[in-house]
């Protein structure tokens, strides 16, 4: 049975009213249910690669060693069509040392494809139930959500308290929360399944690039978007796209990066001519979900096509080899202090930025978190350069887990990507927050050096010189 409020319909740029602000979610549910516009040609042909960089710039090369692009071109709208691309002569699940090649797999590749027993049964998983609307959380997961806006949130607790489902939980609360459900008259069941849709298209095999981590990206979008300087001036829709944006911005990740997409002439790097290849992938990924779900169906089709692109737009700004590009540009605004949160252009740049943060605010978080991050992450790289010698190829920077340790990976990233992002942000929000997290990557940092002094353990059954 599907429920829909009929509420009057508000202007998209209404900003949230106070008393929506403050108040508690509404509707609660059992945890038991379980475009950035194209880019503009003439910015295309005074571009090289990824970035512009001089060889004596570190921060430069660090960010191209993460993740290199080398064509940009014009991309156009329409969504993918999904379970329609050729097979790639690498099997994406030999990544995993559990994968076995008897077992039926609904999966094409490593794309997230899951289907149940037919396509109108997804979104609706086996053992959760649709009557959600009179449920409540359990006990504890209720508890931690009334501390939500806590830096020290832990999502991997959440999760386990959710039984996995912390992204569905999360996002479905901060929705709710705001209000943003009767402003924008969202059906409950189609919201539901949109994000049920979200969580499973995420590949829960990847030790890093998960649902968990978006839930975790989300949380630290909220934090974000309650500083002062955002909280007074964002409308209900920056809002909305904001957590949406944050929600499904990894949306079916792959768990390898563009280069090794693009010199294994992947689909989807001939698709997106080796441009922003998994961003576009993401942001292509939620607009279908969003059009299957008829999320925004009763929108009229102008503002569900901006809707969509502003969408893109933020996904898009998450691609790490930007990076330099977006810092410029919001330090050069700092400089001239002409930042105006009452321009519509200015706050979705500030989303953007927002969004950056919190995709890459592992280092900034409390070392019990972080150091679990910063694990995971490294140990996705190290997958995909395991499954790069396997199949011959040349091992991507950070890659080899013979060359490299979770330390020197951590402090390089902290150094020349992190530490220049966030010091702009504390520019732009020097509130406790944004010096919480400074103190925090400092410690982490630190730590991590700390670790690689300590001289290694010998190993008893080494043979005596």
């Amino acid at each position: 049975m599907e429920v829909c409020y009929q509420l009057p319909v508000l202007p998209l740029d209404r900003p949230v009213p106070k008393h929506v602000l403050s108040r508690r979610g509404a509707i609660s549910f059992s945890s038991s249910s379980s475009l950035f516009g194209a880019p503009d040609p003439r910015q295309l042909s005074q571009r090289r690669g990824a970035i512009s960089y001089d060889s004596s710039d570190q921060t430069a090369l660090y960010i191209r060693m993460l993740g290199d692009v080398r064509v940009r071109s014009q991309v156009g709208f329409e969504p993918e069509r999904r379970s329609s691309h050729p097979y790639l002569c690498i099997d994406f699940r030999t990544l995993h040392s559990d994968y076995d090649p008897e077992r039926r797999v609904h999966r094409l590749l490593s794309f997230q494809r899951y289907l149940h027993s037919s396509r109108l049964l997804r979104g609706v998983p086996q053992q959760i139930p649709l009557h959600i609307l009179d449920e409540d959380y359990t006990g504890q997961a209720r508890c931690m959500l009334e501390k939500v806006g806590n830096w020290n949130f832990d999502i991997f607790l959440f999760d386990r308290l959710t039984n996995g489902n912390s992204l569905i939980t999360l996002t479905f609360h901060l929705l709710n929360q705001y209000g943003l459900v009767e402003l924008f008259q969202l059906d409950m069941v189609k919201l539901w399944r949109f994000l049920v849709m979200v969580q499973e298209d995420y590949h829960s095999d990847n030790p890093y690039h998960n649902a968990v981590h978006a839930a975790d990206v989300t949380q630290a979008m909220y934090c974000y978007l309650r500083e002062p300087m955002l909280a007074k001036s964002l409308t209900s829709k920056d809002i909305l796209l904001g957590l949406l944006a944050a929600a499904t911005h990894d949306l079916d990740h792959p768990g390898v990066n563009q280069p090794f997409l693009i010199k294994t002439d992947h689909y989807l790097a001939t698709l997106y001519r080796n441009t922003s290849v998994l961003e576009n992938h993401h942001w292509k990924s939620a607009v279908g979900l969003l059009r299957e779900t008829g999320l925004f169906s009763h929108l009229p089709a102008e503002d569900r096509l901006n809707m969509e692109r502003d969408l893109g737009s933020l996904i898009l700004a998450t691609d790490i080899s930007r990076q330099n590009d977006y810092l410029s540009r919001f330090r050069l605004h700092l400089d001239q202090e002409n930042l105006c949160m009452s321009t519509a252009s200015h706050r979705h740049f500030v989303l953007q930025m927002a969004l950056k943060c919190a995709d890459i605010c592992n280092p900034c978080r409390p070392w019990e978190l972080s150091k679990q991050w910063s694990e995971k992450v490294t140990e996705e790289f190290f997958q995909q350069g395991d499954i790069e010698k396997k199949h011959k190829l040349e091992v991507s920077p950070l890659c080899d887990r013979e060359m490299n340790t979770v330390g020197n990976i951590q402090i390089g990233f902290m150094t020349y990507v992190a530490e220049p992002l966030f010091a702009e942000w504390a520019r732009f929000c020097d509130t406790r927050l944004s010096q919480t997290m400074l103190g925090h990557m400092g410690l982490n940092k630190a730590s991590w050096g700390g670790l690689q002094q300590e001289p290694a353990p010998v190993s008893e059954e080494a043979e005596p010189r």
